[in-house]
């Protein structure tokens, strides 16, 4: 019955499955698309409209909410792209698909696919809405299905996880596949620092005591949290971006997405939701950059002059770039496709 309305691959899959934001987009694209305004302002309504569950999940599985949120953010865009038909799929085509017609994923897509059967098999949702990601990502925080048979919480009491429907088992199936994994309650993920000029700085574990004495001080003067805790230096815009000490937490929101960048999302977004300051040092750039909602403003202009017809979204993803280069040959710019200041200005004399 799950393959009774599948009869072709899923060619907008494949296009999908070559394309991963992590490894392909620049450090400063792949940020600006997670960490804006928008998704500090809407984490920060979202933790007073689910407080009550989120003192809840915090309680029982010591996970920071604001973490939670940030997960919720990155995953789902706090839960709009489960009504979005142009990203949302079948999932049990999408599986089919990679099983079938992507060598690369083919081992992992006949074990989700596997697992997918046995969520249908278990009830947990009826066949037409068993819907998520190209690779089979399903509800609010965008768990596989391998997972979700692992990890999956009944928060609310209803009988089943329904981490498509509901925000209490969502977010608490993502704290516990955090918790799971050896999430430390008491340790931060990370901290932006500033460095001592020309010092040659171990690469190994050392604790935040051993990096104070060498010079290393939190980026906005605050104290280290426990001096006996470990931490290890990364760079994740090269050795002239932000600095960063990072705990063992960091490497345990790796087991969520096994990539430097997301951790590196992840942490810094649920920092701003909690209200500290932006970065002390920015990332690295070859342009003045813009605000998220001049982003938008950038998007709306060009889809009026009929460059642009992707979302209008704050997004700078390959359509919005291909629409920002045309614009900038035409009009005797550089053709680099960078959301600056300089293009939106001659945008807006148009």
């Amino acid at each position: 019955m799950a393959f009774k309305t599948i009869h072709t691959i899923d060619q907008e899959v494949l296009k999908k499955a070559a394309y991963q934001p992590e490894f392909v987009d620049m450090p400063w694209e792949y940020f600006d698309n997670r960490i804006h305004d928008d998704a500090i302002v809407e984490g920060k309504q979202q933790a007073k409209k689910w407080q009550q569950w989120l003192q809840k999940i915090e309680k029982r599985f010591g996970v920071n909410r604001n973490l939670l949120l940030a997960i919720w953010s990155m995953e789902s865009n706090y839960g709009k792209i489960l009504t979005n038909k142009g990203i949302m799929r079948d999932t049990i085509r999408s599986l089919a698909t990679l099983a079938y017609a992507d060598p690369k994923r083919q081992k992992y897509a006949r074990t989700q696919l596997i697992a997918a059967m046995k969520i249908l098999q278990r009830g947990e949702i009826h066949r037409s809405q068993l819907v998520g990601s190209w690779a089979g990502a399903l509800g609010h925080t965008q768990f596989i299905p391998s997972s979700y048979l692992i990890y999956a919480i009944d928060m609310d009491g209803s009988g089943r996880s329904d981490i498509w429907n509901s925000i209490p088992d969502s977010l608490a199936t993502s704290a516990n596949l955090l918790y799971t994994n050896g999430w430390q309650s008491n340790l931060v993920w990370g901290i932006e620092v500033k460095l001592p000029n020309n010092e040659k700085l171990p690469e190994n574990w050392l604790s935040f005591k051993q990096w104070k004495e060498l010079g290393v001080q939190h980026a906005h003067g605050k104290p280290f949290p426990s001096l006996s805790e470990q931490a290890i230096l990364k760079f994740p815009d090269g050795p002239k971006g932000p600095a960063f000490l990072v705990t063992k937490n960091f490497f345990v929101l790796k087991r969520y997405n096994n990539a430097d960048r997301y951790a590196f999302a992840v942490g810094l977004l649920s920092d701003r939701i909690a209200g500290h300051p932006k970065l002390f040092q920015d990332w690295n750039r070859p342009f003045k950059p813009i605000t998220f909602k001049e982003r938008i403003e950038l998007q709306s202009r060009l889809a009026k002059l009929g460059d642009y017809e992707g979302e209008i979204d704050g997004k700078i993803g390959i359509a919005s770039k291909k629409a920002i280069k045309a614009f900038q040959l035409r009009h005797g710019l550089e053709g680099n496709g960078y959301p600056s200041y300089e293009t939106l200005s001659h945008i807006r004399k148009q």
